[in-house]
């Protein structure tokens, strides 16, 4: 064995994110107070002690998970792999009576299949208690006690414990998700990316359930993502200090007067039906407006920011595409006039209609769609007009 990390005041963490939201969830995590904050690929480290582990997984807006890294070490097949898991003492992280999950990411000429390297962890854990209580802790994928995570680079074996539970884009507000729903923690990245900063009007035209709003609202009115679900995983570790935790959830934030608006539009009944729904069980329907309108009907009554996932490839038939992206251009052009507009689109053959010239492109994803998220000043006139395309 390489390293095993059990209790300790200082912990080695990771917080995962999706590609392209790197560099917002490292200035979160600054934010908060982690030491050795290091951008990895889709993932954040960092160092801080149970507290701080407590408190990424209640404010963070960017992470979909908080990991503890507890041991790691190199192994050539699948014997080294089980006798590493072995050598970890899971007597100081579980109860035979509990229960366990086990899931595995492999990036290995050696280890290729990740359900594999999965069950051969879950049987050196379960054989371990067999051997020392003549009992055996059960597998539960659904709600475990301890949820373990197994990373394997070609021989390199990192196990990690998921403090976090269900993924935290599951902020526990939304009542329903309508017609491709973008991400919590994607809406999140994207509020924080456009750079607004709760000093202006935030609008989304095209809301449909509401997600971009409710996020925007939670920012506005420093509202910690994790105050609506009802558990975390590390509540059910055997160090778990709920002291600690409740302290940690009744910290004051200082957070400045929001003196602006957060409202949204939608061609569709039922996405704003849904929209006020999820509103609602966010707690925010005095802070947030929604309404059924068509985009090329809405006219602000000042300049704002737009942030909006508008349909595309797969919500649009290819022959609407050009007519939509076309009419969406013109009508930025004309009635949002001092505004800034980011707009996020999985197909790019879509923007080239776009009659504004982006400033800038970031590169997001989806779910599984690869997406560009774009920002478009508007000015008098067509930026294509001034710069070309």
């Amino acid at each position: 064995m390489k390293k095993q990390n059990n209790a300790g005041n200082s912990l080695q963490l990771i917080a995962k994110t999706f590609a392209g939201l790197e560099d917002v969830l490292a200035k979160e995590l600054n934010e908060l107070g982690a030491k050795n904050v290091k951008k990895l690929n889709r993932a954040v480290s960092f160092s801080g002690d149970n507290a701080m582990m407590y408190r990424a997984n209640y404010r963070l807006r960017t992470a979909l998970c908080i990991l503890k890294p507890i041991a790691e070490f190199d192994a050539s097949n699948e014997d080294e792999l089980y006798k590493g898991i072995g050598t970890i003492n899971w007597a100081n992280y579980m109860k035979v009576d509990d229960t366990l999950s086990v899931s595995a990411v492999t990036y290995s000429k050696i280890f290729t299949h990740s359900k594999y390297v999965a069950l051969k962890t879950k049987d050196a854990i379960v054989d371990q208690f067999r051997r020392r209580t003549n009992k055996r802790p059960n597998v539960d994928t659904m709600n475990p006690t301890l949820a373990i995570d197994v990373h394997v680079s070609e021989k390199h074996v990192t196990v990690l414990l998921n403090s976090s539970g269900d993924p935290l884009f599951k902020r526990g507000y939304r009542q329903s998700g309508g017609k491709a729903p973008i991400n919590e923690v994607l809406a999140a990245g994207m509020l924080m990316l456009s750079g607004w900063n709760c000093q202006s009007d935030l609008m989304d035209p095209m809301c449909g359930s509401g997600t971009i709003l409710i996020e925007a609202a939670m920012m506005a009115y420093g509202i910690a993502p994790g105050s609506y679900r009802s558990q975390f995983a590390f509540e059910k570790w055997n160090d778990f200090d709920a002291d600690l935790f409740e302290q940690i959830t009744e910290e004051d934030i200082d957070v400045p007067e929001f003196k602006y608006k957060i409202y949204g539009s939608d061609i569709s009944p039922v996405a704003v039906r849904i929209a006020k729904d999820n509103i609602r069980a966010a707690f925010l329907s005095k802070h947030v407006d929604v309404h059924v309108c068509n985009f090329f009907d809405t006219r602000p009554k000042s300049a704002l920011t737009v942030v909006t996932n508008p349909p595309y490839g797969e919500r649009l038939q290819p022959g609407d595409m050009e007519i939509f992206y076309r009419k969406m251009s013109d009508k930025l052009k004309i009635d949002y006039l001092g505004s800034v507009a980011w707009i996020i689109g999985s197909n790019p053959e879509c923007m080239k209609y776009m009659g504004l010239h982006p400033e800038r492109k970031i590169k997001l994803f989806n779910g599984p769609l690869e997406c560009t998220f774009r920002k478009f000043s508007i000015y008098e006139g067509s930026k294509r007009d001034q710069f070309g395309e």
